[in-house]
């Protein structure tokens, strides 16, 4: 009988004109998926896309039994494709990656065997290596210092877009709001930390993109995600919900 690291895992892939790479992303996962998980299903969620991504998507379902699929029409931001995955994942233990081929979803092994040594409710990938321009670190650190300061979080990268849940962190929680841009992962991390989880961080490789274009860091959505921000720090500090 073959012995799994995992009873049972949920993985969601929040995607936005990924048609060139999210086949291959989810052919990956799906490997490691069947030597990792006795019982898996994959999510994956069509923000809105305007390429063919919600064809490949089609395309995918019909090649494996275990893939759901969740489409926003029309675009909505990351917050929300991150929110429906997070709410549409059934089993005990969830992970996520972007969808965009920036990481080996094969080291999702390594959260698994931290969570069992730590006890953890979350294990959080930071960048070894992030492959992306040095004004987008630049602006990352500037974002955690904001955040450190306002609620005393401190990890080691945020936004970091590899992460496993325990699914009794996403039931326990304050229902996430966040539709845009990068507060989404603050916002629950936020949550999580308030409600007393225990968060471990563990480092990720990240690779070039190859494909397709990030949104994430366009000026109206950093504009929003601060605003977001402030405004979660007023409701927890002077309000009662």
């Amino acid at each position: 009988m073959k012995n799994y690291l995992i009873d049972e895992l949920s993985v969601f892939f929040p995607c936005y004109n990924e048609e060139n790479n999210i086949q291959v992303t989810v052919d990956k996962a799906v490997r490691v998926l069947k030597q990792t998980a006795k019982k898996w299903e994959i999510i994956i969620v069509d923000d809105g896309s305007k390429d063919k991504t919600g064809q490949v998507a089609l395309k995918i379902q019909k090649k494996y039994p275990n893939i759901k699929i969740v489409t926003h029409n029309p675009n909505r931001g990351y917050g929300a494709a991150f929110k429906s995955g997070l709410y549409s994942s059934k089993y005990k233990w969830i992970a996520f990656t972007d969808s965009d081929g920036q990481f080996d979803f094969s080291e999702i092994k390594n959260f698994i065997e931290t969570q069992k040594k730590t006890k953890s409710d979350l294990v959080i990938g930071y960048y070894l290596d992030r492959k992306v321009s040095k004004a987008v670190i630049i602006s990352s650190k500037i974002w955690e210092l904001i955040v450190f300061i306002l609620f005393g979080l401190k990890v080691k990268d945020i936004d970091c877009g590899f992460k496993f849940i325990n699914k009794k962190v996403v039931d326990t929680i304050p229902k996430l709001e966040a539709e845009r841009g990068a507060f989404i992962s603050s916002e629950f991390l936020i949550k999580a930390k308030k409600a007393g989880f225990k968060i471990v961080e563990i480092g990720v490789h990240h690779y070039p993109r190859t494909e397709g274009q990030a949104t994430g860091r366009q000026f109206k959505v950093i504009v929003k995600s601060f605003s977001d921000l402030f405004k979660l720090w007023y409701k927890i500090n002077f309000t009662r919900a």
